[in-house]
């Protein structure tokens, strides 16, 4: 009866050892996973990214939108019409001097 006692409980180490596997998957997919802090960190910097791509967008947005005003039937503006009719049809004025 004493030979029983003397072996180690392998019910007690698989229970401790499929704990700590369980234990070591969790803390991995918390680091590594799909929501876990590295790709938390991902997001945030292609968050920042992508905001300054917003950014100049919008001022791009508002630059055309701007020459479209400009050139609109309410609103023309003659120097606007005249640099842009010279520079599609590749003209110049006699009295201007091209640098290249």
């Amino acid at each position: 009866m004493n030979q029983n006692s003397a072996r180690p409980a392998l019910g007690a180490l698989v229970y401790f050892a499929g704990s700590f596997c369980v234990g070591a998957y969790f803390i991995f997919a918390a680091v590594q996973g799909d929501y876990g802090v590295f790709r938390r960190a991902e997001i945030e910097v292609e968050t920042r990214n992508l905001a300054a791509e917003l950014s100049d967008l919008k001022i791009e947005l508002a630059r055309m939108e701007n020459l479209t005003r400009r050139l609109s039937d309410t609103y023309l503006d003659l120097d606007l019409l005249d640099e842009r009719t010279r520079d599609m049809l590749g003209m110049v004025r006699t009295d201007e001097i091209v640098v290249r």
